[in-house]
């Protein structure tokens, strides 16, 4: 039987260092403990835990594994323009994009910037989804006395 840290298990699992510390601080999971006082996570309660959320365990789950190419997408509002600047403060990071005359300030994960390797003068794409879009119109005419 195969154990891992508590880092490795939160990879496997999909969730955070900290959410699976709560879950153990709680009793939520089954764990050994080294001499250390470390805890580890048999591979079998990481399949109990991806049973009871309805996922299947997967091998290749593991931080930093990159995934395919990514070769179309369905949303159709697409910005396409030139990294300004990157920004990191904490887990989030700040993406501002020059489109046209125009700035994006888009707010993503630190985890995203850094997997992507998005830097200042990089072209990159900004894709909007949102359930509502507002349209505004200034008025042009000379105010009225």
């Amino acid at each position: 039987m195969a154990f891992l840290t508590v880092r490795e298990a939160a990879g496997r699992l999909g969730v955070g260092y900290s959410t699976l510390k709560q879950w153990i601080y709680k009793g939520s999971v089954r764990t050994s403990r080294t001499e250390g006082g470390h805890y580890r996570i048999s591979d079998q309660e990481v399949a109990r835990l991806l049973a009871a959320r309805g996922t299947l365990p997967d091998r290749d789950r593991r931080p930093g594994r990159r995934g395919g190419v990514l070769v179309s997408l369905s949303g159709r509002n697409r910005l396409r323009g030139i990294v300004e600047e990157v920004r990191r403060e904490g887990l989030l990071a700040q993406v501002r994009l020059r489109i046209g005359d125009q700035q994006l300030t888009a707010v993503i994960t630190r985890d995203a910037v850094d997997e992507l390797g998005l830097r200042r003068g990089d072209e990159a794409t900004a894709i909007v989804k949102a359930t509502e879009v507002m349209i505004g119109r200034e008025d042009l005419a000379e105010s009225r006395d």
